[in-house]
């Protein structure tokens, strides 16, 4: 009989946000399939949680979807998690999901943090419509491309990116979808120095010049 693959959220950064089913997941799986398995150690061993870690990743190898597949074809259950928030927004999980579905093999997605949601509930745009793109294309030309796609979808526009990258970006929307359009930029989300900057795209610029900016960044727009 088939095993079952949980997609398990973990906190953004609070610890406190795991939520009381994600525990009990975490503890009924025969293994836990993670990004980077030191990060999940951490948050197992806070739990008081012990079990195999497999890694998955962007660059893990082709046998590696096939072990987890064969671990779910035989029984087991899995619990997929990313370093941070709902596993498959954004990151490999995606695949992972796929091959399970194909293989006819359930798949029990639990609700939890997600930093696109939260960061959009915070930022004070409109809700009733919004399109989330991921991170962009590293080319300059591709990424005005998406970009200026999204803005003409009539919704919020939500972003993840580096904060190396953030002023780029926010140049980019600034050039196609205007200097004044309304932006905010969410970063470090539930941590100790969360912060959220609203103003247009020309005023959220000029206010992160000279800045080095850490962790990580949500952007979001509405043209």
């Amino acid at each position: 009989m088939a095993g079952t693959l949980y997609l398990v959220p973990t906190p953004l950064g609070n610890l406190a946000d795991i939520t009381l089913r994600a525990i009990e997941a975490l503890k009924k799986a025969d293994v836990v399939a993670c990004e980077d398995t030191r990060r999940t150690l951490g948050l197992l061993n806070h739990l008081g949680i012990s079990k195999p870690l497999w890694s998955y990743h962007a660059h893990s190898p082709g046998k590696r979807p096939r072990q987890l597949l064969e671990a779910l074809q035989s029984g087991k259950a899995i619990a997929l998690v990313s370093d941070a928030g709902t596993p498959g927004i954004s990151d490999p999980g995606t695949s992972l999901v796929q091959g399970a579905l194909e293989a006819g093999i359930p798949v029990v997605s639990l609700p939890g943090p997600c930093a696109a949601i939260a960061a959009l509930a915070a930022s004070g745009l409109p809700t009733d419509r919004f399109f989330f793109i991921g991170f962009l294309p590293r080319r300059t030309a591709r990424a005005r491309r998406v970009l200026s796609q999204a803005a003409e979808n009539g919704g919020t526009v939500i972003v993840y990116e580096s904060p190396f990258r953030t002023a780029g970006t926010l140049e980019l929307i600034g050039t196609v979808a205007g200097p004044e359009t309304p932006v905010v930029v969410v970063r470090e989300l539930t941590k100790i120095h969360e912060e959220i900057i609203r103003g247009t795209a020309q005023e959220v610029l000029t206010r992160l010049q000279g800045r080095t900016l850490k962790g990580e960044v949500v952007i979001l727009f509405r043209k």
